[in-house]
């Protein structure tokens, strides 16, 4: 469904757009917990999150007919935020974008910055999908999914080709994972240049879509998930992800909010960088069972910096350091 040269394809069409983002050594974190560890900096996207890789590459994909009729789209902030630069980069001007009223203020505002039509709708990523649809379905616009499609996955992997690339001798690659395009895009390019290469896929105990969907051979979209900071990572693990990688993902591990609040302060204080919950999370197993990755050389994909401030100042005052 979704090969190696898909993905390297799809490097090859964002190129003129965006540029691959830093994966730096983490010195204070390798010191702290015994591993090699590496940052991939997808909060350095123009976006500040790596859905502009899908985002991008779907709708370079589209044909004439689809242009002329718009694309639609729901997120929780950071999707939608791909697609409208992919809008404005390729000269589309008929995008609107569907985000929950529960989306974090900071995602909104950048998206008012984009010549879209946004439109709020529900209290869940899933009340905002159901709205965008019903929108594709009443006005002809074709509907640009989150994670659940194969060429947005391929967009997604190109941040694992870029990874495996530029580190060869990784042992582990740490994902965030909600919806799945971006762990399934990864897992793909990363085995298929070094199969022995772990992906472990990372996401709050308050939506464990991915565990369950893995644990019970059936990919769970949607998903009534518990409230989380991790916004972008709530709800269901989509059926392109789950069939596409669900060979190649060595594992899933559940993390708690006190954990989420942890990687933000560790961020902040250890490297001065901003991430929200869907993006530090990448380093919580780090921080919580180091051990498992001793003496490996390991990838923590930082996958956004949208967090709002007022959750973030929050979060760095009740931190002990």
């Amino acid at each position: 469904m979704l090969k190696l040269h898909d993905i390297v394809r799809a490097q090859q069409h964002l190129s003129p757009f965006i540029t691959p983002t830093p994966l730096i050594f983490s010195q204070a974190l390798s010191e702290q917990s015994g591993v090699n560890v590496w940052l991939k900096l997808e909060v350095c996207q123009p976006t500040g999150s790596f859905k502009v890789r899908g985002a991008l590459h779907k709708l370079m994909a589209l044909a004439g007919q689809a242009k002329q009729t718009g694309v639609v789209t729901a997120s929780a902030g950071n999707h939608g935020l791909g697609v409208a630069f992919a809008a404005q980069k390729l000269g589309l001007t008929n995008a609107t974008v569907f985000v929950p009223q529960s989306a974090p203020t900071a995602k909104v505002a950048k998206l008012r910055r984009f010549p879209i039509q946004l439109k709020q709708a529900g209290q869940t990523y899933e009340d905002a999908h159901q709205a965008a649809e019903e929108f594709a379905r009443q006005s002809g616009a074709t509907y640009i999914s989150a994670y659940d499609d194969p060429q947005v996955i391929a967009g997604a992997g190109t941040c694992g080709l870029e990874i495996i690339t530029a580190l060869p001798q990784a042992d582990a690659v740490i994902v965030p994972t909600g919806g799945g395009g971006l762990v399934a895009g990864i897992a793909v390019a990363v085995k298929g240049i070094n199969p022995g290469c772990r992906v472990v896929g990372v996401q709050p105990a308050a939506s464990p879509a991915a565990k369950l969907s893995f644990e019970q051979n059936l990919p769970i979209d949607p998903y009534d998930h518990a409230p989380t900071i991790a916004d972008g990572l709530a709800g269901g693990f989509g059926a392109h992800p789950f069939y596409i990688a669900r060979t190649l993902i060595d594992d899933i591990l559940l993390f708690s909010e006190a954990h989420l609040r942890r990687a933000i302060a560790t961020l902040v204080d250890q490297h001065q960088l901003v991430a929200e919950a869907s993006g530090a999370i990448a380093i919580c197993p780090l921080l919580t069972e180091p051990q498992q990755f001793a003496g490996q050389t390991v990838v923590c994909v930082v996958t956004g910096s949208n967090i709002d401030t007022r959750l973030l100042a929050a979060i760095l005052n009740e931190a002990t350091f």
